[in-house]
């Protein structure tokens, strides 16, 4: 059975999983941390994490708790009196491996610190950045190893009666990370927060993150997620629901299905499709919506969905569960469809 841990007003384990991002304005500035924050919650980021490398930015949490409502994380290396700092600040997690604070007295100070304000301490373990008896043992990052090293530092806060815990082993290669979270989730019950780590820039960073975050939801495992991308942090808010959404696992989401066009085609696929897509993006009736190019296999193919269009020359088609219901002229095919959504989602578009 998953361990519950709480995260501000969010609960991790319980079935649903969140997409979160970082900032990566420069530590200090506050002005820019407070924008950039602002704009990830506007997109939909649901944890928030952001460094903490001097007292300068604990500064940053207090101006960021006051602007958005989101659970903030705090990432700490090394030093424990900026996780006191932090936790004094507000913050509603921290990220910090205890085994690398130094003396059992800096780690309890930490541990008993959050257990005081009920947050919790996310332990985040890293294929390039292991122990040196670890990898000295494994030869590699294994996904083996990995999974020693995360497990090195929970049993120091279990030692301590703490285990309002989350876990993250990640990972630049994707098949590693795969199978280090797959070890992980058959030995463990703390809540996974899941990542490829420097996947690269935005297209094949969601190629490297859906694969791997992907499979890993596929097997019901995760209840966080971040799409590690060298990009604009809000594209790694998008890039994340999108994964979820091809999965179902955003509540009420539509689909869209859309056809990668052939010779067939005389209606503009591509642009109606992106049109319908952007046109979907908040719209929570958990309608099968299709766009096809032609009116030969359109409604057979797409018989599963609610409703959709098939193009005919001049002309298309408006079907619902593969059944025909209309003709209209091509020129209104965008409008005619999202009539019928509208009407169908109770004006929910």
């Amino acid at each position: 059975m998953a361990q519950l841990v709480r995260v501000g007003n969010l609960t991790l384990g319980d079935g649903r999983v969140y997409v979160q991002s970082m900032l990566n304005t420069p530590a200090g500035d506050h002005e820019a941390a407070v924008s950039q924050a602002v704009a990830l919650e506007k997109a939909g980021c649901e944890i928030l994490r952001l460094s903490v490398p001097n007292l300068s930015a604990v500064e940053t949490i207090s101006r960021l708790k006051n602007r958005i409502s989101i659970p903030l994380v705090a990432d700490i290396h090394f030093d424990y009196r900026l996780a006191l700092a932090a936790l004094e600040a507000g913050v509603d997690k921290i990220r910090i491996n205890p085994g690398n604070i130094g003396s059992e007295e800096r780690i309890r100070a930490v541990v008993n610190a959050c257990r005081e304000r009920r947050v919790p301490i996310r332990i985040g373990v890293n294929g390039g950045s292991l122990e040196r008896d670890i990898l000295e043992k494994y030869g590699s990052p294994t996904p083996e190893a990995m999974v020693e090293s995360a497990l090195r530092h929970v049993r120091i806060l279990e030692r301590m009666d703490f285990h309002d815990i989350v876990i993250s082993i990640k990972s630049s290669d994707v098949r590693r990370m795969i199978a280090a979270y797959r070890i992980l989730a058959g030995i463990c019950s703390y809540p996974l927060h899941l990542g490829v780590t420097e996947a690269g820039t935005r297209e094949m960073g969601l190629v490297k993150n859906a694969i791997g975050i992907g499979s890993l939801l596929a097997d019901g495992i995760g209840a966080t997620i971040r799409v590690s991308l060298t990009a604009d942090p809000v594209e790694e808010v998008y890039a994340g629901f999108r994964i979820l959404k091809a999965l179902d696992l955003v509540e009420g989401a539509c689909q869209l299905v859309s056809c990668p066009t052939c010779g067939r085609t005389k209606i503009p696929v591509i642009e109606i499709a992106e049109k319908v897509e952007r046109a979907l993006e908040h719209n929570r009736s958990g309608l099968k919506v299709a766009v096809m190019g032609c009116a030969v296999n359109g409604p057979g193919e797409a018989r599963e969905a609610d409703v959709g269009i098939a193009g005919g020359d001049g002309e298309g088609l408006i079907f619902k569960k593969g059944k025909i219901i209309k003709k209209v002229p091509e020129e209104q095919l965008f409008d005619a469809l999202m009539a019928e959504i509208e009407e169908m989602s109770g004006n929910d578009v």
